[in-house]
């Protein structure tokens, strides 16, 4: 009986001694979350002030998610340091530990660095920002995103592709549409008895009707070729990068149409038929 009062009474000190240490950090305890609390406002206000600034100045706005990450990342990992040394942590050492740390991290990620460096060469040197058209790593797309690791493109059919951002800026890229227009060509072939200048005019005059066909350029039609069953014509006209499947279809029909109009004997040749 006598050893059974003893344990209780050892439990009863631990848990007053427990409850005395937790008391007397209670206002640390008390102090960090508020510190937390409004240390989380004023990131969040930091960032959205960066954001602001960028945006207000024109600048590409992939650079102001890609810099609002970055800065969310240091302010808040300043933070929390910053609490711990309010909980009597000594910061000293959990700068070495939270160091150490990255440095694991970072040998076991060294995929994603290679990404985030890539990620911030293409901010530096700019091959292409959000909204252009580019061809890389045997993908084209547009542009909707440029993340601190992958950047993000969209296809004309919808489909959505996540490439690696080291990826991009170690190989070759194409921007289609760097200055917001691309040229579709349109091929088409007529015999040899037709007449070049009328079928050329049969085709110009109808084919800037588009309304998405600029007429600054003005569209053209050369000859490309002397063919074995006919003179080869490319029709050529200027759309922006997100019109071009539905104007490629259209100018096709319209030159068909045109060319059988005027009279002219055409030959549909099996080429591809695209932007270039």
């Amino acid at each position: 009986m006598n050893e059974v009062s003893s344990g209780l009474f050892n439990i009863g000190d631990i848990l007053s001694g427990f409850l005395g240490q937790a008391l007397a950090y209670l206002p640390r305890i008390i102090l960090a979350l508020v510190v937390l609390w409004i240390g989380f406002r004023v990131i969040n206000w930091i960032v959205g002030m960066i954001n602001k600034q960028i945006t207000a100045r024109d600048i590409d706005p992939s650079l102001a998610g890609f810099l609002g990450s970055i800065m969310n990342i240091v302010m808040k990992a300043a933070l929390f340091i910053a609490v711990a040394s309010t909980l009597g942590v000594e910061t000293t050492s959990f700068v070495a530990i939270l160091g150490a740390a990255g440095l694991a991290v970072g040998l076991a990620l060294q995929g994603n660095l290679a990404n985030f460096a890539g990620g911030v060469m293409i901010l530096l040197f700019k091959p292409y920002q959000v909204g252009d058209y580019i061809q890389a790593q045997g993908l084209e797309g547009f542009v909707r995103e440029i993340s601190i690791f992958v950047t993000r493109l969209e296809t004309h059919d919808g489909e959505t592709h996540f490439v690696p951002n080291g990826a991009l800026s170690g190989g070759n890229i194409t921007n289609v549409a760097k200055h917001g227009k691309i040229r579709i060509h349109v091929p088409s072939t007529i015999t040899y008895d037709s007449d070049i200048d009328t079928a050329r005019s049969a085709i110009l005059n109808v084919v800037g009707n588009h309304p998405q066909v600029m007429n600054d350029p003005a569209p053209d039609v050369i000859v490309a070729e002397m063919g074995n069953i006919g003179v080869k014509l490319i029709t050529r006209v200027w759309s922006e990068p997100g019109n071009v499947p539905g104007v490629t279809a259209a100018t096709t029909e319209t030159v068909k149409k045109a060319l059988t109009a005027a009279g002219i004997k055409a030959a549909i040749m099996p080429d591809f038929v695209g932007a270039k």
